[in-house]
């Protein structure tokens, strides 16, 4: 009873005296890239709420198109004004850290997010349903599957244009979440983000059913994730008093805090630290698709409508890896030895196995998911280096990486059947001969996620195994290079498949994009081959964005 009365009278002070309690400080200017993407998502909403339906599309993909752009230029802006570099500091009391790796991840994540909105905006795709042009999303997502609302909806001519405020919703949390710079941040950003992508999952017009079976998937493995980084969270809460990256990592070093009475049972010891530590690790592993922890990739990847895929192919793996660089580098430097370890041995899997399962795939967008697991391992090698070059090499891959996926996924959903998209291999028999600009296109990217020569792949592995092999882990290296051949073989059996052998009488056909969807591929084309062909100029700046504020 006596503490009860302890905390009321404290409650009681603190308000007869306001001038006693601080107020939050909270700098606006650098936070100004979420901020114009979650104030965006709030007018998205209310664009839903009361603009004619017809209007809604129009107004969706403007609003979310100029937010985008505007965050990215408020990136540029801070990091023209020296935030990534001299003035690198933690914002909103002490909650975010604006440093070079932060913007260059958000810069990242808003420019392939950009790119992402042309093609869930695409509506030249399908034909069109009663006189009306549909795009890749359900009519009516809370119908039943085939049900008399759906049909009627379609029938209307609705389309599903919440999806644009909840992608906004989505990169909101991918943006802070990399720049988390304590726990319960970490945590609060992972499932703004998550819940979203959970949403996206399940609103494929076509094979609804396998749709809403991903994103149940996707649920139900990411509240594990998520629980399990939650009890990470309180595991380290209980050794080091404090869910600040930099108090955590006080405490590791030399143990110089202040001991909190109530924690002194717990403080500094180092099986929570363990424990914890490797709790948050999962969590973050999950996300990254990380091998044993990729389960869901194959399945969400195949039932998520196409553009979704893309995106969060793309954008979540940045936001993710972002997110594990900070806690590695800034809150366990100390335990290097610990985690380094383990780290291995999850890099040699997640290669592995990523390449290894590729190769049974027969759908062209599982097979995708297998690679982007095997890259997973690639850009693990470069975590695991723990130096400068280790987190700029990383931070370049991972651009590169990005926009190929965007690309190769816009690519995806041109090749159609009377289905929908043909996303089985043996339908993409002959597509060079019956389109040859579109296989060539893909057989670009592919040769990009092969890592050959000229490509922005090439440059990527290469920064990362250069600098794994610099931090003493050359097999490592070694087991990525077998593991880079073996996903080069499936990457070119597609190769092959599209270009030397006959088109079969019933095959699907190439759909002729729009504007949005050609634009996509474009940039990805482009990104692909300036990233290969001259990279330096990229790899410079990685390299100057790659200080973590402490």
């Amino acid at each position: 009873m006596s503490s009860v009365a302890s905390v009321h009278s404290l409650w009681t002070e603190a308000a007869e005296l306001p001038g006693k309690i601080p107020a939050p400080r909270i700098e606006y200017v650098q936070l100004s890239p979420t901020l114009i993407i979650l104030g965006a998502a709030v007018v998205g909403v209310l664009i839903e709420a009361f603009l004619p339906r017809r209007a809604r599309y129009y107004a969706q993909v403007l609003l979310t198109v100029v937010a985008l752009a505007a965050a990215f230029a408020a990136v540029i802006g801070l990091a023209a004004g020296g935030f990534g570099s001299s003035k690198a500091h933690l914002a909103a009391m002490g909650a975010i850290a604006v440093d070079g790796p932060a913007l260059f991840l958000q810069g990242t994540i808003l420019l392939v997010s950009l790119i992402a909105v042309f093609t869930f905006a695409e509506r030249r795709l399908d034909p069109a349903t009663h006189g009306k042009r549909v795009d890749s999303f359900a009519a009516q997502a809370a119908a039943v599957p085939g049900g008399e609302a759906e049909q009627a909806a379609v029938k209307a001519g609705f389309t599903t244009t919440e999806v644009f405020p909840v992608l906004l919703f989505a990169v909101g949390g991918m943006l802070v979440f990399p720049a988390a710079n304590d726990l319960l941040t970490l945590f609060i950003a992972l499932e703004v983000f998550s819940l979203p992508l959970y949403i996206l999952c399940a609103l494929a017009r076509r094979q609804r059913l396998l749709s809403q079976e991903s994103a149940v998937k996707y649920f139900l493995l990411g509240a594990f994730s998520s629980a399990f980084l939650l009890f990470g969270v309180a595991l380290l809460y209980g050794y080091a008093g404090t869910v600040t990256y930099a108090g955590i990592a006080e405490v590791i070093s030399d143990g110089a805090r202040q001991v909190d009475p109530a924690l002194a049972g717990t403080m500094g010891n180092d099986a929570l630290l363990l424990i914890g530590g490797a709790l948050v690790l999962m969590g973050l592993l999950f996300k990254v698709g990380a091998v044993p922890f990729h389960m869901w990739t194959p399945d969400v990847y195949q039932g998520a409508p196409t553009p979704v895929t893309g995106f969060m192919a793309a954008a979540t793996k940045v936001a993710a890896f972002g997110a594990l660089l900070r806690l590695l580098y800034v809150v366990l430097p100390g335990m290097r030895w610990d985690w380094r370890p383990v780290m291995w041995g999850v890099a040699i899997l997640t290669m592995l196995g990523g390449a290894v399962l590729a190769i049974t795939q027969t759908d062209i967008k599982r097979l995708l998911a297998y690679s982007s697991i095997a890259h997973a391992g690639f850009i693990l090698a470069g975590v695991i280096a723990a130096s400068q070059d280790g987190i700029s090499s990383v931070l370049f891959y991972l651009a590169a990486y990005s926009f190929v996926t965007l690309g190769a996924f816009a690519v995806v959903t041109l090749v159609r059947d009377a289905g929908g998209e043909a996303t089985h291999l043996s339908k993409w028999a002959g597509l060079g001969r019956r389109s040859p600009l579109v296989a060539a296109v893909f057989a670009v990217f592919l040769l990009a996620f092969a890592g050959i020569p000229l490509t922005s792949g090439f440059a990527g592995k290469f920064a990362v195994f250069k600098a794994a092999a610099e931090s003493g882990a050359g097999w490592l290296v070694v087991i990525g290079v077998i593991s880079s051949a073996i996903a080069a073989f499936f990457y070119i059996r597609v190769i092959v498949l599209m270009f030397f052998s006959e088109p079969k009488a019933d095959g699907p056909t190439v759909a002729v994009p729009s504007v949005l969807t050609s634009t996509a591929i474009a940039f990805g084309v482009a990104a692909t081959l300036v990233l290969g062909l001259a990279p330096q100029y990229f790899l410079d700046l990685a390299g100057h964005a790659g200080v973590f504020i402490r």
